[in-house]
């Protein structure tokens, strides 16, 4: 097969401002305190950080959300938030990138799922989380599905972003998954531990090496154990690909059978600041490459470089277009 050039990947970038994508899962607010730490507390031996600024950004199925908007995607997100200011800073944050929040209930019943991370000369000292992690009352459960059966006959593809805190479970996860399929969409899948068994008929899934050795029931104790894991969940997810992300080891896609070798993508990121986030990148790029028709293998191409960019940031943050297409112009010569 024709390798993936410089003008096809502009082609297959500039195609992504077409793509209509949605997104359903945990919504989270990424709060940052940066500062410096020039003392020890007399109080307790941990260190004092004063504070200097603080900021905002969207987290777990809103960074996806967002990742996708600064590609030019048109995005349709689906989430709970809490009747609370920290809800209405995530939606403003949202709003300003382009997202579509209109799938995006508030409930008086919960709290919007914040991460508080601070942070004193790049290295971060403590994270304080404030979430619900009991199921959502089933009803708005049913409403969120009845939005999303109403939107899905628009959009290409749809991302499931499963952080553990109440919206994705078996329920939902069996009539989404239904209705992708009836309308032929392209469905992937952030997964979550607990949650591997309800996934099956999903196109592809993106799970990190941790999170694909526990659904598979594989531990990792030599090198060929993760072309086990990977087969494994191909099969009995009966799913078109897995993209097992392993860190500093790159990326291993499983995909078109098991008399196939995986093919393994190895890490071309340059520096490490900072992995939070990287995941949403990968399963960003990833989907939004095979909405515009792009082969598994190529678009798993496409996500390994743009996730080695953003790794190369402090926080959770977002790639470009022109920060792909200039990251796979300097690795080219690493590229196959």
């Amino acid at each position: 097969m024709a390798p993936l050039t410089q003008e096809k990947l502009k082609k297959i970038l500039h195609g992504f401002s077409s793509s209509r994508i949605m997104v359903i899962g945990d919504v989270i607010l990424d709060e940052y305190i940066w500062g410096k730490a020039e003392r020890i507390s007399p109080e307790a031996p941990v260190p004092v950080v004063w504070a200097q600024r603080q900021s905002f950004m969207p987290g777990g199925a809103s960074n996806v959300a967002s990742n996708l908007a600064a590609l030019g995607a048109k995005v349709f997100l689906y989430g709970v938030v809490g009747e609370d200011r920290n809800g209405d800073v995530l939606l403003d944050l949202l709003r300003h990138k382009n997202v579509d929040c209109d799938g995006v209930i508030a409930d008086a019943a919960r709290r919007t799922t914040v991460k508080t991370r601070i942070i004193a000369a790049h290295q971060q000292m403590v994270r304080l989380d404030w979430e619900n992690t009991e199921n959502l009352h089933q009803d708005r459960m049913r409403h969120v599905i009845e939005m999303v059966e109403e939107k899905i006959p628009q959009v290409d593809g749809l991302i499931i972003e499963d952080y553990g805190k109440g919206l994705i479970g078996p329920y939902l996860l069996k009539r989404i998954i239904s209705l992708a399929k009836k309308h032929k969409k392209i469905i992937t899948v952030d997964p979550k531990i607990e949650h591997f068994g309800y996934y099956k008929g999903v196109t592809a899934l993106t799970p990190n090496e941790k999170e694909a050795s526990a659904g598979a029931g594989i531990a990792i104790k030599a090198d060929g154990d993760i072309d086990r894991i990977g087969w494994k969940l191909h099969k009995t997810l009966r799913c078109a690909g897995v993209l097992v992300t392993l860190g500093e080891k790159g990326m291993k896609l499983f995909s078109g059978g098991q008399n196939r070798t995986p093919v393994h993508i190895p890490t071309v990121a340059q520096e490490v600041f900072d992995v939070s986030g990287a995941g949403d990148t990968v399963i960003s790029v990833f989907t939004l490459a095979l909405s515009r028709g792009v082969r598994m293998v190529d678009a798993a191409k496409i996500a390994n470089v743009a996730a080695g960019v953003v790794v190369g940031k402090v926080g959770v943050a977002v790639v470009t277009k022109e920060e792909i297409l200039e990251a796979w112009e300097r690795l080219k010569g690493k590229l196959s």
